[in-house]
């Protein structure tokens, strides 16, 4: 069976539900059929879907396969940490929300868990069947317990007793010790036991919960192996010596588990008089929150796992029985080994546009016109380097900066550190509920606030999203603003891994602008009036359903109308319905949605003139573009905002205009590159299933990653002049 769930590189068991195989006929259309929306968990359980499918892609090299399946059980943690536990959530207190797909929770949980069962089993099959042997093949083992030679187990002895047994708190379970209350995530084991202890108890039951500071992966030494890199398991070493846990005891079995449990944070605006106060204790529970997946050894007894679903107050549909270790995020420690260059992506050097290269003053650069740049490919350093200038400049009086996902000793806080220590007035708006990088931006938040910077934590129930940076500087007798916008976080790290655009500018409007979107969240007052800024939750929404219902306007009076529209996920409904019209009307839309759709496209008669694409490669596709053919005169906007009700309705976002043509240009070839891609790319099918584009007989192979690597990595950058 497992190789059968190998070969099923383009699942057929992700359809959305029975009841959507149906499509309105085209002749009554009712754009609030429940039939043209896909449901929103699950759309977004497919898309973790095709990552664990470009771990079978062969043209990709052997470790970047490895992360891919390993990046799939990470969104699968959060999957079931966020949204399974929402839905549960749901259920539970008898509040069932029902969306547009009309398809209640209950029933959501349901096909959720037939899909996730037979792709997490798919994808330890994967992991046994190909990616581990051909692994060996290179000379990267996981060595099994049954496998060790005799100096690896005495090797091993000696590490349990030295790094291992020390740290270890096992639990028997009895009246005075019952069961204890374990960490999300956390590995822990199940033991039987045989005999009566000091004391004279004889539950039969301990817990052993891993040490949380030990490695789960411990590579061996060399002078016990032959030869390559040779790892065991820290739950390898643990069953091999449980019994040293439990003196004059015999062991009958030793099982690994790992619980699952809601990390959701939920703070009500009205209760909370310091937000950094109430997150710090939020954070706590989050590590306790209420269970919602058991992961076991598929070898542990029925009659085991029965007693931890009770105690965990689970069924069998919330249970998975997995065949290797319960947690392979751990396994990244092989697949980032870069021992092995050959088995990973060719390294590259991001490049900077003409007009930075030899640039000592970057003010005097961006005074004279704005520069576009495409991370990765080119480098996201002109940002931190226009910062540290700043925080040296004399003449720079004030920085402003939103932070949403960075850490404390970034480039981007060093400088805004010595910014501030340099006298300079340093405001950051600070979002401290960035979903799970909520601690590091506390820490961060707490060193500006040291430094002497002015530390904001945004509105109290709308999160602060958007990606802005401003400086004034005194030039003369003016004062000179300067700015960032970008469709991505001010972190480093991540710059090297996602596509994001930057603008840097001093465009008087648009600086403007930004300054008094700033105002708005430093201070109070009525939503300001934007020259060139598109903002959430005032002006955005509003503004992107004139835009597409312009574009529609333009089909029905027979000029030529085309959409295209590059981001994250696509869930609103008032949106996917604008799109649906434009589609009647006659507009080619084209949407590029690397997660998340809602919208379901080549429905006859709504969306025949809709195509939808999932791009899954090397990067990570993170950047946000509305693209409007406008008759003749094309409307481009980038943005921090994806197309969901909770960035449109309970975010701050911008989405900011690219103007001159010759940047209009360059973001318009990246579009068209991501629209002939046929090698990373998988369409949306009506029925919401996706299907893998395959390079036709006679047709080249294109790949816009690839190809944009090559264009600005290994030549040249064109667009800036």
């Amino acid at each position: 069976m497992n190789s059968r769930l190998i070969r099923e590189t383009s699942p057929t068991d992700t359809s959305v539900s029975a009841a959507n195989d149906a499509t309105p006929a085209a002749a009554s259309v009712d754009l609030a059929d429940n039939r043209l929306y896909i449901h929103r968990e699950l759309s977004q359980l497919q898309f973790n879907i095709r990552v664990l499918d470009q771990a079978l892609d062969e043209r990709t090299p052997l470790l970047e396969r490895l992360k891919f399946l390993l990046i799939f059980s990470s969104n699968m943690d959060e999957f079931f940490e966020i949204r399974v536990a929402g839905l549960k959530g749901q259920v539970a207190l008898d509040h069932e929300m029902i969306g547009p797909d009309g398809i209640p929770p209950r029933r959501a949980l349901a096909e959720i868990s037939e899909i996730a069962h037979k792709q997490i089993e798919r994808q330890y099959a994967i992991l046994n069947e190909r990616i581990l042997p051909e692994l060996v093949a290179h000379g990267i083992r996981i060595v099994r317990r049954t496998q060790w030679t005799h100096k690896q187990k005495l090797w091993v002895r000696r590490y349990f007793r030295e790094e291992v047994a020390p740290l270890v708190t096992p639990i028997g379970l009895d009246p005075t010790h019952p069961f204890p209350l374990l960490v999300n995530k956390s590995l822990n084991f199940i033991v039987r036991l045989e005999g009566v202890d000091a004391f004279g108890r004889d539950s039969g039951l301990a817990i052993v919960p891993a040490p949380r500071v030990l490695p789960r992966l411990i590579r061996m030494p060399l002078e016990i192996c032959e030869g390559g890199d040779n790892y065991v398991l820290l739950s390898s070493i643990l069953h091999a010596h449980a019994e040293e846990l439990f003196p004059g005891m015999q062991v009958l079995g030793c099982y690994q588990f790992r619980l699952t449990r809601n990390a959701d944070l939920t703070l009500d605006p009205e209760d909370v008089e310091d937000l950094a106060l109430a997150l710090r204790g939020e954070l706590y529970s989050r590590r306790f929150g209420d269970a919602v997946r058991l992961e076991v050894a598929d070898n542990c007894p029925k009659d085991l796992i029965d007693y931890l679903l009770k105690q965990f107050g689970l069924t069998e549909s919330e249970l998975y029985e997995v065949n290797g270790p319960v947690n392979l995020a751990r396994l990244f420690r092989i697949a980032n080994n870069v021992s092995y260059p050959q088995l990973q992506y060719p390294p590259f050097t991001p490049v900077l546009p003409k007009a930075l290269k030899h640039a000592d003053d970057l003010f005097q650069v961006v005074g004279k016109q704005d520069v576009l740049l495409l991370h990765p490919y080119e480098s996201f350093s002109p940002i931190v380097d226009l910062l540290r200038q700043a925080a040296k400049d004399p003449q720079v009086l004030a920085i402003k900066q939103t932070l949403y996902r960075t850490n404390a000793n970034s480039e981007i806080v060093d400088a805004l550190v010595d910014a501030a220590r340099a006298g300079k007035e340093v405001t950051a708006v600070v979002e401290l509920r960035a979903r799970f990088d909520e601690e590091s931006n506390l820490t961060l938040a707490s060193r500006l606030q040291q430094a002497g910077a002015m530390v904001i934590y945004g509105v109290v129930g709308i999160k602060t999203h958007a990606k802005l940076m401003l400086i004034q500087r005194r030039e003369g007798n003016e004062l000179v603003r300067y700015a960032h916008l970008g469709t991505g976080n001010y972190h480093t790290g991540n710059a090297r891994l996602y596509t994001d655009y930057s603008l840097l500018t001093s465009d008087e409007a648009l600086c403007e602008d930004v300054h008094k979107l700033f105002s708005q969240l430093t201070g109070m007052g009525k939503v300001l009036r934007m020259k060139k800024l598109l903002h959430a939750p005032f002006t955005l929404k509003k503004a992107l359903l004139e835009l597409i219902a312009r574009e529609t306007a333009h089909a029905a009076a027979g000029k030529p109308a085309q959409i295209v529209i590059k981001v994250n996920a696509l869930t609103e409904p008032k949106v996917i319905r604008a799109l649906y019209k434009a589609s009647i009307a006659g507009v080619q839309v084209d949407l590029i949605v690397r997660g998340v759709c809602c919208l379901r496209p080549g429905v006859p008669g709504v969306s025949e003139n809709i195509r939808v694409r999932s791009i899954i490669g090397r990067f990570l596709e993170h950047s946000r573009t509305y693209w409007f053919a406008n008759d003749g005169e094309p409307q481009l906007y980038l943005s921090s905002a994806d197309l969901m009700e909770r960035n449109l309705d309970r975010r701050v976002e911008t989405a900011f205009p690219i103007d001159g043509k010759k940047l209009q240009q360059r973001v318009r070839n990246a579009l068209e590159l991501y629209l002939i891609d046929n090698t990373s790319s998988s369409l949306l099918q009506p029925d919401g299933q996706y299907q893998r584009i395959a390079v036709a007989d006679g047709d080249a192979a294109r790949n816009v990653q690839a190809e944009l690597l090559e264009k600005l990595c290994g030549a040249a950058p064109i667009g800036n002049p």
